[in-house]
């Protein structure tokens, strides 16, 4: 099957009039020039972005323990209790890597999202590879954060093979540039991660809607495992997902940053972590490239700085609103 993606690949010149950015343009054009080191580390330790969240706020999933030392791991029945679900992960992790999610248990075995049956060894293992930094940035020693488990809203659960769907919203000096779906499938194991098998599914800023959806880089309409209807879904809470991104701003004093959240069943958009390096596959989730949403949004900041996060929101939805209507003319 011919993918609609291959026009990307043809050469410089048509990747340049669709807009398409790689590493190296986000790198050297907006994330190295827009992102001061020095804040790196409120975003980088996952334990570090929570507390600044809770000062401004913004929703989080509850934190039940932190593990910081292998000693620690005697208590860790006292710390679990009767917990029946719960998350486990690395505080200085990234890509997803060492989040155990926990949905339920089986007498004394617990059931991960995936619905494999693991045991308190297992969970213990996993906690003391946190520790030795097995799945930290550079490998340097970590601490375990143990957390609430989300329950997802209905309407996303639905389209999720067992693991909770979260929302990219990717920004450039505050104002929202872009934002996607990403669902887990089987072979993601639960996991809402692109590069091990989940979907991506491209949001219409204005709306609120799925309007594209890719899985391994294929143009997909339905869920591979579960048959569900991805394009037309609406994400609840839209109006306050896009809030709780934008002040991500204010927050971490970051220009070019990328906010994930998960839609709760009763409490509405949570924080999940927020990311100074999101990646580049919303561009494929979305059928759009960046550039032009970019550029528009520093011509925008350099007229009108100080602007706050509502008037932000409002350029966004202004400026790219149209903008749906334009990526259809290149997918087919």
């Amino acid at each position: 099957m011919k993918k609609w993606w291959h026009r990307w690949l043809a050469s410089p010149v048509e990747l340049r009039r669709l807009g398409v950015i790689g590493l190296n343009e986000r790198n050297g054009k907006y994330l190295l020039p827009n992102n001061q080191r020095k804040f790196y580390r409120k975003v980088d330790d996952k334990l570090v972005t929570k507390l600044l969240a809770q000062e401004m706020d913004l929703a989080v999933p509850e934190l039940y323990h932190v593990f910081r030392t292998q000693g620690e791991l005697k208590d860790m029945h006292a710390v679990l209790g009767d917990c029946d679900s719960f998350v486990i992960k690395p505080s200085r992790g990234s890509g997803g890597r060492g989040v155990l999610v926990i949905k339920g248990r089986r007498g004394d075995k617990f059931v991960k999202a995936s619905g494999v049956v693991i045991t308190a060894k297992d969970v213990v293992r996993h906690v003391r590879e946190i520790l030795g930094g097995l799945f930290s940035l550079g490998g340097s020693r970590d601490v375990a954060m143990v957390e609430a488990c989300i329950s997802c809203h209905h309407d996303l659960a639905k389209i999720s093979y067992q693991g909770a769907p979260d929302v990219r919203v990717i920004m450039l000096h505050g104002y929202p540039v872009m934002a996607m779906l990403r669902v887990a499938t089987r072979q993601s194991d639960g996991r809402a991660n692109l590069h091990q098998g989940a979907i991506g599914i491209g949001i219409d800023l204005v709306t609120g809607r799925t309007i594209h959806a890719v899985h391994h880089g294929d143009s997909v309409t339905r869920h591979p495992d579960l048959d569900t209807e991805l394009l037309g879904l609406y994400i609840p809470g839209w109006d306050q997902v896009l809030e709780m991104a934008t002040k991500g701003y204010e927050m971490t004093g970051l220009g070019y940053l990328g906010a994930d959240l998960i839609v709760d069943e009763a409490h509405g958009p949570v924080v999940i972590e927020l990311n100074a390096r999101p990646g580049l596959a919303i561009q494929l989730a979305n059928a759009t490239g960046l550039r032009h949403r970019l550029e528009k949004v520093e011509q925008q900041a350099l007229a009108h700085p100080g602007v706050n996060w509502s008037d932000r929101i409002k350029f966004s939805i202004a400026a790219f609103g149209t903008e749906v209507q334009a990526a259809e003319g290149f997918r087919n």
